[in-house]
C-alpha cells in the first residue's frame, strides 16, 4: 500500500510577509522540517506543491546539502484560487495504480511530530477508512490522511469550500486519531505567530 505525502506551500504568506516554507525554526526552515519528518516517518513519497513563491521555493531546495536529498516539487498554476487546487495539482502528480492512500500536509505547520505522522498511517492502514486526521484535544489539524476511494470526491469538491466538503461528506467514516502533539493545530500564519513557536519550540524542542 503506497501512501505519498503532499507539502501545500502554494499561498502568497501575505500576513507573514515573507515565503512561510523559508522560514528558520529550530536550525532548519520549515519546509526541511517537514519532508524530514514525512520521510522518517516512512511515506512513499514526498511532493512539494508551490505556487506565489515557487522561484524561491526551487532556489531553496537547490541548496540543499547532500545527503538530503530535495523532494520532487510541482507548480500550481491556479494556486490563488485557493488550497484545494494545490492538493489536486500535487494528487495529479502522486496517483496511479498502486497509491492507495494520500497524506497531505501543509508547510504553515512545521512542528508536527513524527510519531504524529507515524500514527495517522497506522490508523488508515488498520481501518482504511476515507479520511484519517488528527485531534489534538478539541482541535483537528494536519496531516490528513485521504484514501484513494475520495480521491475523484475531492475531484469534485467546490474549488471555494476546499478538502472540507469531502470530510463533512464522509461523516461518521471520519477516524479521528488523539495525538499529543501541539504541532498538528499550530497554524504559523503571522509574525506573531512565529515568535511564539520559535519560543515554544525553545522550550520543548520536540
Amino acid at each position: 500500500m503506497i501512501v505519498p505525502a503532499l507539502v501545500l506551500c502554494g499561498g502568497a504568506s501575505a500576513r507573514m510577509g515573507a515565503p512561510k516554507a523559508l522560514l528558520d525554526i529550530g536550525g532548519e526552515t520549515f519546509l526541511a522540517r517537514v519532508v524530514r519528518v514525512l520521510r522518517s516517518a516512512g511515506t512513499d513519497d514526498v511532493v512539494v506543491v508551490t505556487g506565489a513563491h515557487d522561484a524561491e521555493i526551487r532556489e531553496g531546495l537547490a541548496s540543499w546539502p547532500p545527503p538530503a536529498m530535495p523532494p520532487r516539487v510541482v507548480f500550481n498554476p491556479d494556486h490563488a484560487r485557493g488550497q484545494l487546487t494545490s492538493l489536486l495539482a500535487g494528487l495529479a502528480v502522486v496517483d496511479h495504480p498502486g497509491v492507495s492512500a494520500v497524506l497531505v500536509t501543509l508547510v504553515d505547520h512545521p512542528l508536527v511530530r513524527r510519531e504524529t505522522v507515524v500514527a495517522l498511517l497506522d490508523a488508515w492502514r488498520t481501518t482504511r477508512a476515507p479520511v484519517v486526521r488528527p485531534r489534538f484535544g478539541d482541535r483537528h489539524g494536519h496531516p490528513v490522511v485521504f484514501d484513494r476511494a475520495v480521491f475523484d470526491a475531492l475531484r469534485q469538491a467546490p474549488i471555494d469550500e476546499g478538502a472540507r466538503t469531502v470530510v463533512r461528506a464522509c461523516g461518521s467514516r471520519v477516524v479521528d486519531v488523539p495525538v499529543d502533539d501541539p504541532g498538528v493545530a499550530a497554524d504559523i500564519d503571522t509574525p506573531e505567530d512565529y515568535a511564539s513557536a520559535r519560543a515554544q519550540l525553545s522550550r520543548d524542542p520536540w
